[in-house]
């Protein structure tokens, strides 16, 4: 009595860990599915060598496919497997119904193929086998992969527009510093080379303009004079605030020039000009050079023979001078002659080569004018220094200034701002370019292809960011392009992992199956 007691509760014990056991789902890692199934013998280890023969078969099968709708979807972009065949299938029993003969069965030889194709896969679960294959290459790779590439052009798309942003401030940086250049030199920059060209016809009147202020500085000078002890120190200086910027000639001499020459300046205003005459004939023609009249006579005739022998050089002088009526009277006065003899001195000469330049513009004289305002200044400054920082008993007994007239630091500042003004002016970037582009005229190419090359560089940043613009959107359209794929490869993914799921869970009494790990 009691076995049966004992027997009893263990069957019953038995019987509700079984119904218990049914309840409990069961969890499989995607990852691992494969391992899982042949763990379970559910499939074999060496199903990969049977897959090739269904393959094949699928392969030729797809060749020979009735015009349906619902199969050009299903094989749209899909890899076929087990569970898409039996879809086809489903298809063909719609489109194949005339070979349906009195026993079920189908002539059709398309249904045939695709039904032997059903029998290979569900040998050993060949079919779960791959599906689980399928499952875990989209779940590792495919669908990674193109996420990937979707992150990959975004990542482009971005660093294409942010390549744009710098091109963009390089572009406003250097267009800025052509317009500056083009304000520095006065031009609009339309026509950098013809404006520049135009402008140098401005410098006499910038000239003027700069020594209307050159007086003010009389003050300093006397007052560098009187510590130099040199009544004459600064001459150009003195000068110039005197009698204005005239020409050299006048400086040198005291007195204006009756007439001015000063060189020409010839400008190529085109960059390149091709020269139509002066070409050098090197003799392709006939071999004859043609010298015209100017032809060289070399003696080769037998008039023009000479006949050099030692101690017979003709010297070409006459042995005695004949009479002629050409012969020149010296004893004839010059007023007769009408001839003019002007006074010592150089009184009514005319201005030549530099002489003619004013002194702003002559290359030397120029540049002695502003070392002698660099020179002024630089003892105002020195005077500056003593007075403000020694007291008035210091500087009498240790400087030489106590015969020079009374200024005090205020004076002396204005003085020498007033040197600053005329040097800033005088030295300015305008008239520095001008004036070189005068007296070097090849300095006018050297400026306007300074000038083009940022221009150049502004057009071809223009450029880089017109194709970087299109790069960039092409870039966003790729990745705009794979997302549809990757939303069709994840819906397919999700299909099968439902189809894998519900296929073990018939194998195992209908027991909830989860494959876990799989980020969709």
């Amino acid at each position: 009595m009691v076995y049966f007691v004992v027997r009893t509760f263990t069957i019953c014990s038995s019987t509700f860990t079984q119904k218990r056991d049914e309840y409990i789902p069961i969890d499989i890692h995607a990852g691992k599915l494969q391992d899982w199934l042949v763990s379970r013998r559910i499939v074999n280890k060496n199903w990969h060598q049977s897959i090739r023969d269904v393959r094949s078969k699928i392969s030729n099968a797809l060749t020979d496919m009735p015009a349906h709708e619902g199969l050009v979807q299903l094989l749209k972009g899909a890899h076929i497997n087990y569970f898409h065949c039996k879809q086809i299938i489903d298809i063909l029993k719609t489109t194949e119904a005339d070979s349906k003969n009195v026993f079920g069965r189908y002539g059709s030889q398309r249904m045939k193929d695709w039904q032997e194709i059903l029998k290979v896969y569900e040998k050993e679960s060949l079919y779960l086998a791959e599906a689980a294959q399928i499952l875990v290459r989209n779940i590792n790779y495919e669908i990674p992969g193109i996420r990937k590439q979707i992150k990959h052009f975004e990542q482009l798309g971005d660093e294409a527009e942010k390549k744009i942003g710098e091109l963009q401030r390089s572009e406003t940086i250097i267009f800025a510093e052509y317009q500056t250049s083009c304000k520095q030199l006065g031009i609009a920059g339309e026509n950098v080379r013809q404006e520049l060209v135009t402008k140098v016809g401005e410098l006499p009147q910038m000239f003027s303009e700069i020594a209307i202020a050159v007086p003010g500085l009389l003050k300093a000078v006397e007052l560098y004079g009187s510590f130099s002890g040199n009544a004459a120190c600064l001459p150009i200086l003195r000068h110039v605030a005197t009698a204005g910027n005239t020409t050299v000639y006048e400086f040198l001499y005291s007195e204006a020039p009756l007439s001015i020459v000063e060189p020409p300046v010839k400008f190529d205003v085109e960059e390149s000009v091709a020269t139509e005459s002066g070409g050098i004939d090197f003799g392709d023609g006939d071999g004859n050079i043609d010298f015209g009249d100017a032809a060289i006579d070399y003696g080769a005739g037998d008039e023009s023979e000479v006949n050099l022998e030692v101690g017979d050089i003709d010297w070409g002088a006459p042995e005695e001078p004949t009479p002629d009526d050409n012969e020149i009277d010296f004893n004839v006065s010059l007023d007769e002659s009408g001839i003019v003899v002007e006074s010592d001195g150089n009184a009514g000469g005319v201005a030549r080569g530099d002489e003619a330049y004013s002194i702003f513009d002559s290359p030397s004289y120029r540049e002695k004018f502003i070392n002698e305002l660099l020179e002024l200044e630089a003892f105002l400054k020195m005077r500056l220094y003593e007075v403000s920082t020694a007291d008035s008993v210091h500087i009498l007994s240790l400087s030489m200034m106590d015969s020079l007239p009374d200024h005090d630091a205020k004076s002396l500042a204005q003085m020498i701002s007033h040197i600053d003004a005329v040097y800033c002016n005088f030295n300015s970037q305008q008239i520095q370019h001008l004036h070189q582009i005068k007296h070097s005229p090849k300095y006018v190419d050297i400026l306007t292809s300074k000038l083009k090359q940022k221009l150049a560089a502004v057009d071809k940043l223009k450029s880089t960011q017109q194709s970087l613009k299109e790069k960039a959107e092409n870039f966003r359209q790729q990745g705009v392009s794979l997302k549809p794929t990757l939303a069709n490869v994840i819906e397919q993914t999700k299909v099968l992992q439902g189809q894998i799921e519900e296929d073990i869970s018939k194998r195992y009494k209908n027991r909830d199956v989860n494959l876990i790990g799989a980020n969709l």
